[in-house]
C-alpha cells in the first residue's frame, strides 16, 4: 500500500460501517480514505512524509450533507446578518442587537434573519418596536421571526417607503395605528412574500464584499462539520444573475462546500417560460464534484406554494394550481430534469401526486430522482404514493422552532408525526436531512440532527447534548 499523506490516529472515528461503526485510526491519501483501523494497525503504514496527527480521543465524522439550504442567497448576506441562534435571553439578544448599530454603518440595515424563536428566550416573548427604536433611532432593523412577521423599526419603515398610503399586498399585511400609519409590523397572512419583497428592498453588498460574505459563511458551514450542500433556491433569487458570486469562486478554486444547486421559478405565471429558458442554458448534473446543476424547485409553480405559517390555518392552494403544475412538471419530466416541490400540508401533497400520477401515466418517471420538500402533515397513503413512484423526501428542524405553534393549532398528538420520520424509512423512502435555513431554522446542522433524534423544540436546546442516543421518531 502507498504511504499515506495524514493518518488521524488515537481519537473516536464514526465510519458509517455497521459492521465497524467505530475505530481509533484513520489513513487518508490523495482526499481519500485509504485504510481504517486500530492506532497499531493504521500507525504502521506511516512513511517519511506522512503527517501524522494525535486526536487525543477526539470525535471525527463522515463530513454532513445539508439536503435544504439556501446557501447561495444566505451568502451573499451573511455578513450584514445579526445571528440570534441559541441565544438564552431576549434581554441578551438586544444588547447584540445595540452594539451591531454601533458598528453599522449607513446606509447599511441591521437585520436579524432566522434560526431564532422567542420560545429560546428566557423572557418568551419577541422584542416590542417601542425598544427597537429606541436602540436604534437612526439606523434601520429588520427582524424576521419565521414566516409569520418581521419587525421593522422607524428607520426602516423610512428607508422602505411605507406610508399610510401604501396598499397592503395580497397575502400579507402592513400593521397600522389607530391614524393609519404603519406601525413597523408586517404580517404574512399567511404569504411570507411581503417579508422578503420588503428585505429584498435593503441596500446590497458590493460583489466583492458578497464574495467575502460568501467565504466566511462557507468556513462557517465547515467549522459545523458541514461539507456539502443541496442549495434549494430561493426568492428573489434569480439565475444567473445572483450566481456570479458562487461561480467565481468555483472557477478560482475557493469553494470549501460542495455545492448541488435547483433552480427556483421566480415569475408568477410565467414558471414554465423559467424551465423553458434555463434548460436552454444549462442541464441537470452539468459542472463537477465541487459545483453542478441538481435540477428544479424547490418552488416549481407559485400556485402550489403552501407557507408554513402556523400562526394561521392551513391555506387552499388555487384551482389552477393542477394545471399551473402539470405543464411545468410534464416539461421536466420529458426532458429528464430532477425536480423537488415545496409541500408544507398532505392536502398539497395530495393534489400534487394527482398530478404526478397522471403524467408519469403518459410519460414514465421511471428512474428519475424527485421528492417533496418539508411533508411535516404528510399521511400514510401519501408515503405509499410516494414509494410508488420512486420519489423522496427532505425533512428540515423546522418544527424545532414553530412546534409550539403547530400544537396549537393541531394538537399534541399531531404534533408526534410531524414529519413521521421512522414510517417514511421503514417503507424504503430516500430520506435526506436538512435545516432550510437562513431565514427560519438555524444553519447549525447539528441543532437540526439533535432535533431529529429527540423531537425537542426550541425550548430544550439550551442544553444541547449532541449525542444522547434516542430512537428517530
Amino acid at each position: 500500500m502507498t504511504a499515506p499523506d495524514l493518518i488521524l490516529y488515537n481519537g473516536k472515528i464514526t465510519t458509517l460501517d455497521r459492521q465497524r461503526p467505530e475505530v481509533s485510526a484513520i489513513a487518508i491519501k490523495d482526499g481519500l480514505v485509504s485504510a481504517i483501523g486500530s492506532d497499531d494497525e493504521i500507525n504502521k503504514l506511516a512513511k517519511n512524509g506522512s503527517q501524522k496527527i494525535d486526536l487525543k480521543k477526539r470525535r471525527v465524522i463522515p463530513g454532513l450533507n445539508d439536503s435544504h439550504l439556501h446557501f447561495i442567497r444566505g451568502g451573499l448576506n451573511y455578513n450584514m446578518e445579526l445571528r440570534w441562534d441559541g441565544v438564552p435571553s431576549l434581554s441578551m439578544a438586544l444588547d447584540m442587537l445595540k452594539k451591531q448599530v454601533l458598528i453599522t454603518p449607513p446606509p447599511q440595515w441591521v437585520r436579524v434573519i432566522g434560526g431564532w424563536s422567542e420560545f429560546q428566550f428566557i423572557e418568551k416573548r419577541l422584542p416590542t418596536l417601542k425598544e427597537l427604536n429606541a436602540i436604534a433611532p437612526d439606523t434601520p432593523v429588520f427582524i424576521l421571526h419565521l414566516y409569520d412577521r418581521a419587525l421593522l423599526n422607524a428607520a426602516a419603515l423610512r428607508a422602505v417607503g411605507y406610508t399610510k398610503e401604501t396598499p397592503d399586498p395580497i397575502g400579507g399585511r402592513i400593521e397600522r395605528d389607530t391614524n393609519g400609519n404603519p406601525t413597523g409590523m408586517l404580517i404574512a397572512e399567511p404569504n411570507a412574500m411581503i417579508l422578503y419583497a420588503t428585505l429584498a428592498k435593503g441596500p446590497k453588498l458590493s460583489v466583492a464584499d458578497q464574495t467575502n460574505s460568501t467565504r466566511h459563511f462557507m468556513r462557517e458551514l465547515n467549522r459545523l462539520g458541514l461539507t456539502s450542500c443541496i442549495d434549494a433556491g430561493g426568492g428573489f433569487q434569480n439565475y444567473p444573475q445572483d450566481y456570479q458570486v458562487i461561480e467565481h469562486l468555483h472557477q478560482n478554486n475557493q469553494m470549501t462546500l460542495r455545492i448541488a444547486y435547483n433552480l427556483f421559478t421566480q415569475n408568477p405565471g410565467k414558471e414554465l417560460a423559467d424551465f423553458q429558458k434555463w434548460s436552454k442554458m444549462v442541464s441537470p448534473y452539468s459542472g463537477d464534484s465541487m459545483y453542478r446543476q441538481n435540477g428544479a424547485g424547490e418552488m416549481l409553480v407559485f400556485s402550489a406554494a403552501d407557507f408554513e405559517d402556523f400562526l394561521v390555518a392551513r391555506p387552499d392552494m388555487p384551482s389552477k394550481m393542477e394545471g399551473d403544475l402539470k405543464g411545468v412538471v410534464r416539461f421536466l419530466v420529458e426532458n429528464r430534469w430532477p425536480f423537488r416541490l415545496h409541500a408544507t400540508y398532505d392536502e398539497t401533497i395530495t393534489r400534487a401526486l394527482n398530478v404526478f400520477e397522471e403524467i408519469n401515466r403518459e410519460v414514465p418517471f421511471k428512474d428519475l430522482c424527485w421528492f417533496f420538500d418539508h411533508a411535516e402533515t404528510v399521511s400514510d397513503a401519501n408515503l405509499n404514493r410516494i414509494k410508488a413512484l420512486n420519489g423522496g423526501i427532505a425533512i428540515q428542524h423546522r418544527m424545532a422552532f414553530q412546534g409550539e405553534y403547530f400544537i396549537q393549532r393541531y394538537g399534541k398528538e399531531a404534533a408526534k408525526r410531524s414529519p413521521p420520520i421512522r414510517k417514511m424509512i421503514d417503507l424504503g423512502i430516500p430520506v435526506g436531512a436538512g435545516t432550510d435555513a437562513t431565514r427560519v431554522a438555524s444553519y447549525n446542522p447539528w441543532v437540526s440532527l439533535y432535533w431529529l433524534v429527540t423531537g425537542k423544540t426550541t425550548k430544550k436546546r439550551r442544553s444541547l447534548k449532541l449525542y444522547k442516543s434516542k430512537s428517530i421518531k
